[in-house]
C-alpha cells in the first residue's frame, strides 16, 4: 500500500501508575533494560531456523493466543500486574508470523497461475515483494529495532548506472499478527506495500532473534525519574533540534497552561503502545491509493491494459477474501464508488449507447464479488445489514447498469422456489429493471441455517439409509445420498461463496449434492417426458422449461461447480517463491477430501464429475435471452465452458460418461436442448454439438451423427412457426414481420452451424451415406447463401487433396451446394455473385462434362443470361476446360452445341448484355451465328441502345462482316441524338467510325447514312470533322466492288454533301447565338477561335464568303452591346 512520511498518532493514551482514575494502578512494574532478557532467549518464531526439537513453553503458547486475539490495552486492564516476560512474549508474537500476507498486500497475486497472468508481458523480478526479498537477501537491511508494536529500520537500495544509493527509513506498526500502518521513505504512491516495507517485514518474520526489541516506550519513561525524563527530552530535542524544537516549544506552552487542552486528558499517546480495546484489526490497506488507482484505470477507457489491472484488483479482492481478510468487503466497496462516480455512465445513458464488452464485464465481476460478500457464511448480520443499505444506495441510482446490459427483464426474484424463499423480497421481481447489484441484494435475504444444508456441508458421512420418500423434493436420493432442491444459480452462488471466503472443503460438499440432485432431476425429467411423449409429438411444440439459461447466467453456475470439481482433481497446495518461502494459494489436493468420495459412483472422479456437469449444463434448452449483451453472453460462456472440457483427455469412463448423457440429450424432450421437438427461440446447441461430435466421432460414430444432425435445425429462422409459438410478440422486429425475433448475435450462431455442417462433411468423406444424409441436413436447415458457399467451398477442398484422388461423392455434394447458393441468389442482390459463378463452373469442371452439360440444360434456374454467356459458357469453351477433361471430338461438339443453344437463349432473353457473347460463342456454326445476328436485328430497333449496337457493328466490321456492321450502324444512329455543345461525347468515334465505315463501302451508303447523321448530331464540331473527312478520299476506294469506285471526289454542290454542309453551316450559326447569350469576357478569346473554323466550313461553299460576311454583319448589329466581343470580331474578321 502506498506509505505516508508522516507518523500516524498513537492510537491510545499511556499514562503512569496511579496517574488518574483510568489508568490501572500499579500496572508497570520497575525492571531492567527492555532489550534484554527473554527476547533473544525465545526468540525463535515461524520462519526462524529451528535448533532444537524442545516442545514450546506454556509461556510461549498462552503469549501466542493472546498476540493473535486480544488488543494489548485489553491485556492490561485484565490484569493486576503483567511481568515484564510475559509483556515481551506478547510483544514478541504479535508480528505476523506468515509471509502469505506479507506478499498478498504486496503483489497483485499469490498464487502460480495468478502470478504468471500477472507476470505476463512485465519482468515479474520487479514486483516489490520479489525486490523485497532480493533486498533482505543482499544483507540491504539494517538498524532494525522493534519497540513494542512498532518496527522500525532502514533498507538501502543500491547504486544503478543511472540512480545513486537510496537508503530510506521504513516505520511498521503491527496489532495482533496484522500490520496496522506502514511508513517509508521513498515516498512510494500505490496499492501496495513497497519493497522496502516488504524487505523489513521479512526480515523481522524470517530473523525474529536478530531484531532488538524493548517494551514500549511508555514503559521505559515509566522507569526515569525526573532528572532523567529531563535529560531524555533535552537529549532529543538536541540531537533533533531543527526538527522537533517548534513542536517541543509548543507543547511545552500547552503543558505549562493549566487549563489547555492537554492538560484535560490523563496519559499521553504512545505510537509503541498497541492497540486499544475500540480499535479495528485490520492489515493496512491506502484507501486513498485504491481510488486514486481506480478512478485512474476507468479513466483510460481500456486504453493501456486498464482493464487487466482492474481485473487484477477483483482478482485481489477474491484472494482477500479466500484469507478471510475484512479488506476484501473494504476494498470492493471503495472499487464500487468509483465505478459508480464514472462520468461515462451518465453519458452512455443520456445518448442511448452502450458501454464496452470489456467494460460490462468488469461491472459483472463486480456484481458477482458483491454475490460472494454477502453470502459469506459467518458474516454477522449487522455486516450484512450495512451491506445490503449500501447495495440498495447504488441500486437506486439512475446511471446503475442493468444486469442484462440494455433490456430489462421480468425473471422471478431469486429467492423463489427456494426452501427459505418465503420471507425473500417479494417485490424485486416486479422493478421495471435488474441492475448488477440485483442479485447481491436478493440474496441478502438468504441464509445458511437449514438443518439439512448445515449437515450436507460440514458431514462427509451424512446420509440416511431410512429415508425412502420419492418425491420430486425429496431430501435424500434412492442411495441416501443427501440432496440439494433449491433454484440452481442460487445454489451454486452457495457454492461459490464458500470457495471465495476459503471453505474449498464445504464448497466440494455442496457441489456434490447439487450435481447428484441435477443427475436426479435429470433421469426425473426423461421419464416424464417418456411418459408423455406421444402427446408432445402429436402436438409437433413444445413450451421452454427454462427461462433462465444456466450457461450464460449471470451467476455462471456450471462454470462454478466445474470450476469446484476440477480444482478439486488439481495440482499442488503450496506455491514456492524465491528465497525459499511457501505460500498456500488454494486447497486442492484430493488427500485433503477423501471421504467426500462417499457421495461419488464407484470408480468416478471429481474430474468425470465436472465434465458431466458441463455436458449437462451445456446441454440443457434455453431460452434465447434478451439483448446483445446477455445474448453474446451466452455465446461466450458457452465457448469458454466448451474450451475448458477440450483440455480434458478422454479415457473410457469419461467417453463412458460422454454416450450417456448424449443419450439423454436426444430423449430428454423439452428439458434438452438436443431433444426431438424444440421451443423456437431455444439457444441453438451447434457449438455445443460440434464438440460432442469430435468427442464421440473415434468410439462411437453413429450417436456422433445423430448428435450433430439433430443439432443442426435453427427453427428461428423457419417461415412458418408451429401454432402457439407466438407467445411472447414483444420479441417480434420488422427485419421481417412477425418472423424473427430479435437475435443480435444470429449472424455467429449462423456460422457455427455452418461449421458444424462443415466438421461432419470432412468426417463423413468417402461415406456416401453419411455425406448424403449431412446434405440433406445442410439443405434444410441452412438458410444463408454464403455460409451454403462457404459449405460448398469447403466440401470442394476436402475432395480435392492432392495427396488423394478426388473423391467424387465428396464433389457430387459440393456441386449440389453450389447449385443450391446459385438458385437462392439468382433473384438477390450479392457482392459474391460473380466469384460464386466462376466457382460453380470450376466445380462442375471436376465432377465431369456431363455436369458441365446439365447447368447449361438448366441455366434458366441457375444463372442471369449474362451470367450464363460471359462467364458458364465462355469457360466451357475454353481451351483449358477441354485440355482438362481429356475430351474427344464428339464431346467437344457435344459440348459446343449446349454452349451455342444457350447464348441463343440467352440472346433471346437479354439481348442487350448478351447479343455479343451470343455472336462470339456461334461464330464457328454457321446456322447458329445468323440466328444470332437475326436476334440483334429484331431487338435493335426496340431494346437495345446506340452503345451495344456500335459494339456489335464494330465487332461485325472485324469478323468480316462490313455490309452488315453498317446496317447495326444505321440502326444506332438513329437511337442517337449529340446537341450543339456535346463535342466531347463518347459517342462521337462511334459516328465518325460509322460516317468512315460508309465512305469506305461507296456513294450510296454514305448517301443514305448522312441524312441519318444531319438529324442525330447537332454539334457543329462534329460535323464540320465528317464533312472535311468526306471530301478527302472517294467514297469506295477501299470497297471490294471496283464498280462502286469512280475515282471522283464527291462534289459539295451536290447530294449528300451538300446537305452536310447547309447543316453544318447552320450548327454554326445556331451554336454561335447559343454561345453569345451567356458568354462572359475570359471566354472571348476562345469564341473567336470558333468563329475561325465556322469561317473554314463556310468558305467551303461557292457563295461561303458572302455568307459569312453576312453573318459577321448580322452578329455586330444583333451583339452590338457586347462592344469588347464585337472590337476583337472587326479586327480578325472586318
Amino acid at each position: 500500500m502506498a506509505e505516508r512520511v508522516q507518523q500516524p498518532p498513537a492510537k491510545r493514551l499511556c499514562c503512569r501508575p496511579g496517574y488518574g482514575t483510568a489508568c490501572r494502578q500499579g500496572q508497570r512494574p520497575g525492571g531492567t533494560v527492555c532489550g534484554g532478557g527473554a527476547g533473544g532467549a525465545s526468540g525463535s518464531g515461524q520462519g526462524g531456523p529451528s535448533r532444537t526439537h524442545s516442545p514450546e513453553s506454556l509461556l510461549d503458547i498462552a503469549a501466542r493466543r493472546v498476540a493473535e486475539k486480544w488488543p494489548f490495552q485489553r491485556v492490561e486492564e485484565r490484569f493486576e500486574r503483567i511481568p515484564e516476560p510475559v509483556q515481551r512474549r506478547i510483544v514478541y508474537w504479535s508480528f505476523p508470523r506468515s509471509e502469505r500476507e506479507i506478499c498478498m498486500y504486496s503483489s497483485f497475486n499469490t498464487g502460480a497461475e495468478e502470478s504468471a497472468a500477472a507476470a505476463e508481458g512485465s519482468d515479474e523480478t520487479r514486483l516489490p515483494f520479489r525486490r523485497g526479498i532480493a533486498l533482505l537477501e543482499s544483507g540491504c537491511v539494517d538498524n532494525v529495532l522493534q519497540v513494542g508494536f512498532h518496527l522500525s529500520g532502514t533498507v538501502t537500495e543500491p547504486a544503478t548506472a543511472s540512480e545513486p544509493e537510496v537508503v530510506c527509513s521504513v516505520a511498521i506498526s503491527f496489532d495482533r499478527c496484522k500490520i496496522t500502518s506502514v511508513t517509508c521513505g521513498c515516498g512510494n504512491k500505490d496499492i501496495f506495500y513497497c519493497a522496502h516495507v516488504v524487505a523489513l517485514s521479512l526480515y523481522r518474520v524470517r530473523r525474529p532473534e536478530q531484531v532488538k526489541l524493548h517494551l514500549p516506550i511508555s514503559e521505559t519513561l515509566f522507569q526515569m525519574n525526573r532528572d532523567q525524563l529531563q535529560k531524555f527530552v533535552q537529549y532529543l530535542i538536541t540531537v533533533h533540534h531543527t526538527e522537533v524544537l517548534p513542536t517541543a516549544q509548543k507543547l511545552a506552552d500547552e503543558i505549562l497552561s493549566q487549563n489547555s487542552e492537554i492538560n484535560q486528558v490523563h496519559g499521553a499517546p504512545d505510537p509503541t503502545a498497541g492497540a486499544s480495546v475500540d480499535d479495528e484489526n485490520c492489515w493496512h490497506l491506502d484507501e486513498e491509493q485504491v481510488q486514486e488507482q481506480v478512478k485512474l484505470f476507468l479513466s483510460q477507457g481500456g486504453y493501456h491494459g486498464s482493464g487487466k489491472q482492474l481485473n487484477l484488483l477483483f482478482s485481489k479482492v477474491r484472494e482477500m477474501l479466500k484469507m478471510r481478510d475484512s479488506n476484501g468487503a473494504r476494498m470492493l466497496t471503495l472499487i464500487t464508488e468509483q465505478f459508480m462516480a464514472d462520468p461515462r455512465l451518465a453519458l452512455w445513458r443520456q445518448q442511448g449507447t452502450t458501454m464496452t464488452d470489456k467494460y460490462r464485464q468488469l461491472w459483472d465481476e463486480l456484481g458477482a464479488l458483491w454475490m460472494c460478500i454477502v453470502l459469506n457464511p459467518h458474516c454477522k448480520a449487522e455486516q450484512k445489514a450495512a451491506w445490503l443499505r449500501q447495495l440498495k444506495k447504488w441500486n437506486g441510482v439512475d446511471v446503475c447498469p442493468w444486469e442484462d446490459g440494455n433490456h430489462g427483464n421480468e425473471l422471478p426474484n431469486l429467492t423463489n422456489a427456494l426452501p427459505q424463499g418465503a420471507h425473500g423480497n417479494q417485490d424485486s421481481g416486479t422493478r421495471p429493471h435488474r441492475t448488477v447489484f440485483t442479485r447481491a441484494i436478493e440474496a441478502c435475504d438468504l441464509h445458511w441455517q437449514d438443518s439439512h444444508l448445515q449437515h450436507i456441508i460440514s458431514d462427509d458421512l451424512y446420509t440416511n439409509y431410512c429415508y425412502h420418500d420419492n418425491t420430486e423434493n425429496s431430501l435424500f436420493d434412492s442411495r441416501s445420498w443427501p440432496l440439494w432442491h433449491e433454484h440452481v444459480p442460487t445454489a451454486c452462488a452457495r457454492v461459490d461463496a464458500l470457495r471465495s471466503h476459503g471453505y474449498p472443503r464445504e464448497a466440494l460438499r455442496l457441489a456434490i449434492a447439487i450435481v447428484n440432485t441435477l443427475r436426479r432431476q435429470q433421469q426425473k425429467q426423461l421419464e416424464l417426458f417418456r411418459n408423455h411423449k406421444k402427446d408432445l409429438l402429436h402436438k409437433g411444440m413444445t413450451s421452454i422449461t427454462n427461462l433462465e439459461g444456466w450457461v450464460g447466467h449471470p451467476l455462471d453456475p456450471i462454470g462454478t461447480l466445474f470450476s469446484t470439481l476440477m480444482e478439486t482433481g488439481g495440482s499442488s497446495l503450496y506455491y514456492k517463491y524465491g528465497g525459499g518461502v511457501e505460500v498456500c494459494v488454494k486447497h486442492v489436493d484430493l488427500h485433503l477430501f477423501p471421504s467426500a468420495r462417499r457421495f461419488l459412483e464407484e470408480g468416478e472422479s471429481y474430474l468425470a464429475l465436472a465434465v458431466e456437469t458441463a455436458l449437462m449444463g451445456l446441454g440443457q434448452q434455453r431460452i434465447m435471452p434478451d439483448g446483445l449483451y446477455a445474448q453474446e453472453k451466452v455465446c461466450r460462456n458457452e465457448e469458454h465452458l466448451i474450451a475448458k472440457l477440450q483440455e480434458v483427455e478422454l479415457d473410457d469412463s469419461l467417453v463412458k460418461i460422454f454416450r450417456k448423457q448424449a443419450v439423454f440429450l436426444l430423449e430428454g424432450g423439452p428439458y434438452s436442448g438436443l431433444g426431438e421437438i424444440i421451443y423456437r427461440e431455444s439457444v441453438p446447441m451447434h457449438t455445443f454439438a460440434k464438440y460432442l461430435f469430435t468427442s464421440l466421432l473415434p468410439h462411437d460414430a453413429e450417436l456422433a451423427y445423430k448428435i450433430a444432425l439433430r443439432a443442426m435445425r435453427l427453427p428461428v429462422l423457419e417461415s412458418t412457426a408451429p401454432s402457439g409459438d407466438m407467445s411472447r410478440p414483444h420479441h417480434i422486429v420488422s427485419v421481417v414481420p412477425n418472423r424473427y425475433p430479435r437475435w443480435f448475435t444470429l449472424s455467429h450462431i449462423e456460422s457455427q452451424q455452418c461449421e458444424l455442417a462443415s466438421t461432419m462433411l470432412t468426417a463423413a468423406k468417402g461415406d456416401a451415406r453419411k455425406l448424403e444424409t449431412v446434405l440433406e441436413s445442410i439443405q434444410k436447415n441452412i438458410h444463408s447463401s454464403s455460409h451454403i458457399f462457404k459449405l460448398a467451398q469447403d466440401a470442394f477442398k476436402i475432395a480435392t487433396l492432392m495427396d488423394s484422388l478426388p473423391d467424387i461423392t465428396l464433389l457430387k455434394v459440393s456441386l449440389e451446394l453450389g447449385l443450391q447458393v446459385m438458385r437462392m441468389t439468382l433473384s438477390t442482390l450479392n457482392w459474391r455473385r460473380r466469384e460464386m459463378v466462376r466457382w460453380l463452373v470450376t466445380c462442375a469442371t471436376e465432377v465431369g462434362v456431363y455436369a458441365l452439360d446439365s447447368i447449361m440444360q438448366s441455366w434458366f434456374t441457375l444463372f442471369t443470361p449474362t451470367e450464363a454467356t460471359s462467364i458458364v459458357a465462355t469457360t466451357v469453351m475454353s481451351n483449358s476446360t477441354i485440355v482438362r477433361l481429356h475430351l474427344d471430338c464428339h464431346q467437344q461438339e457435344n459440348l459446343a452445341n449446349s454452349a451455342r443453344t444457350l447464348a441463343l437463349q440467352c440472346a433471346m432473353k437479354d439481348p442487350q448484355n448478351c447479343a455479343l457473347s451470343a455472336l462470339t460463342l456461334c461464330e464457328k456454326d454457321h446456322i447458329a451465328f445468323e440466328t444470332a445476328y437475326q436476334i440483334v436485328l429484331d431487338a435493335a430497333t426496340t431494346g437495345m441502345s446506340y452503345t451495344q449496337l456500335f459494339t456489335i457493328a464494330r465487332y461485325m466490321e472485324h469478323r468480316g462482316y462490313p455490309m452488315r456492321a453498317y446496317k447495326l450502324a444505321t440502326l444506332a444512329m438513329a437511337h442517337l441524338n449529340l446537341s450543339y455543345n456535346q463535342d466531347t461525347h463518347p459517342a462521337i468515334n462511334d459516328v465518325l467510325w460509322a460516317c468512315a465505315l460508309s465512305h469506305s463501302l461507296g456513294k450510296n451508303e454514305l448517301a443514305a447514312i448522312i441524312p441519318l447523321v444531319v438529324k442525330s448530331v447537332k454539334c457543329a464540331t462534329v460535323l464540320s470533322d465528317i464533312l472535311r473527312r468526306c471530301t478527302l478520299t472517294t467514297p469506295g476506294m477501299v470497297a471490294l466492288h471496283s464498280r462502286r469506285n469512280s475515282g471522283k471526289l464527291m462534289s459539295l454542290d451536290k447530294a449528300p454533301l451538300r446537305q452536310l454542309l447547309d447543316a453544318t453551316i447552320g450548327a454554326y450559326i445556331n451554336t454561335t447565338h447559343s454561345r453569345l447569350t451567356h458568354i462572359s469576357p475570359r471566354h472571348y478569346s476562345e469564341f473567336i477561335e470558333f468563329l475561325s473554323k465556322a469561317r473554314e466550313t463556310f468558305l467551303m461553299a461557292h457563295d461561303g464568303h458572302i455568307q459569312f460576311t453576312q453573318f459577321i454583319d448580322n452578329l455586330k448589329q444583333i451583339y452590338k452591346g457586347k462592344k469588347k466581343l464585337m472590337m476583337l470580331v472587326r479586327e480578325r474578321f472586318g
